[in-house]
């Protein structure tokens, strides 16, 4: 297999408290639109501020326990909503669907205090305990540094350093050294970071290899081809930049689809398929040739015949040629309509021609 460079258009977003650590808002791999919150810093009291408000609802729920209300339904509409998110929590591994139960539950936690605050006697002192939570809740908000998507695309918090090296806009300065130089390992997944995000164009990416095979080697800027990566996926691809080297090149190959699946990796391993045909595998030696017939589409030009032989009876078929080597061809039969409109067969002869399937038995070297 070839090892390939992955490069992509990639922002990185870092704010100015980048030292205070990250608390993820989307998760790594999902999409976002521009302006759309990706993560914010920790504020500087964080650890304070939240143990202080875990510290009132302790006391909001110790006051509302003993409270006896005589209003018993709103409340008790609340207390099934709440345990049924706890439990839906418990399932969840998202971080985002996570972080929208918790602010869910807490709401519903709020609502409730308030309702039994409003008909309680204790109401005074229960709205208090709610003030103050909202007020620590408040700072902890407006002390937070939000960071926004700048444009929409994939998030990562996979950050490297190369993001501004390996770009779309530097594929003339790229060479094998320079990429070797980088001392990157194959397949291994970029570090996560606690201090910055970006945002990844999530359609088209880039590969980038040095390849010397003779196909490599006779390819040109426009080829399309298909790139199977280690995992098996196979991903369509188009040449759109070739850099000459001492016997081999360095090809870019470009990408629209399997973008998130590279988003973790910046080296990877790949084998490129340069032509895939779905036909039948047939040696030359059993394909026969006729001139076009005049007036037809292809007059003059050659049209493919196998003999097919069965129970010793023959048959001579016209065959496409979907690719060819030295040794073998890739054939499959024509449409009805090819041979009509190409090679001028009537609706009579095209009743009375057979087609080659799998396992017939073929004539090597037939007679015309």
């Amino acid at each position: 297999m070839l090892c390939g460079y992955v490069i992509r258009e990639e922002t990185v977003l870092q704010g100015n408290n980048y030292k205070n650590g990250i608390v993820q808002i989307k998760a790594e791999g999902e999409r976002v639109a521009k302006g759309d919150p990706v993560f914010r810093y920790y504020s500087n009291n964080e650890e304070n501020l939240i143990k202080k408000i875990q510290e009132l609802d302790i006391k909001i729920q110790e006051v509302m326990e003993n409270e006896k209300s005589i209003y018993p339904g709103d409340i008790k509409l609340l207390e099934t909503q709440i345990q049924e998110k706890l439990i839906e929590l418990e399932t969840l591994n998202d971080i985002q669907k996570i972080s929208e139960y918790k602010k869910d539950i807490n709401t519903k936690i709020t609502k409730k205090a308030k309702i039994t605050g409003e008909r309680s006697p204790q109401g005074s002192y229960i709205r208090k305990l709610i003030d103050e939570r909202s007020s620590y809740e408040n700072t902890l908000n407006s002390g937070s540094e939000y960071i926004n998507a700048t444009s929409s695309g994939i998030v990562s918090y996979r950050v490297d350093g190369l993001e501004s090296v390996l770009t779309p806009d530097s594929f003339s300065s790229l060479n094998t050294k320079l990429l070797q130089d980088l001392k990157l390992k194959t397949g291994e997944m970029v570090s996560g970071n606690d201090e910055s995000g970006k945002i990844i164009n999530n359609f088209e990416g880039y590969i980038v290899a040095t390849v010397n095979s003779d196909k490599a080697m006779q390819a040109q800027i426009g080829d399309k081809v298909t790139l199977r990566l280690s995992s098996s996926e196979e991903i369509s691809a188009e040449i759109v930049y070739i850099v000459e080297e001492e016997n081999e090149r360095l090809i870019t190959f470009k990408i629209d689809s399997g973008i998130d699946i590279l988003a973790s990796y910046r080296k990877i391993s790949f084998d490129i398929i340069w032509w895939s045909y779905r036909g039948l595998k047939v040696p030359n030696s059993a394909l026969i040739t006729e001139k076009g017939r005049q007036g037809c589409e292809e007059e003059g030009k050659d049209i493919y015949f196998i003999v097919r032989n069965r129970a010793g009876y023959t048959d001579k078929i016209p065959v496409k040629v979907l690719r060819q080597n030295s040794s073998y061809s890739i054939i499959t039969n024509y449409e009805n309509a090819e041979l009509k409109e190409k090679w001028g067969y009537t609706d009579n002869e095209v009743k009375e021609l057979r087609n080659i399937v799998l396992h017939d038995e073929i004539v090597v070297n037939p007679k015309k």
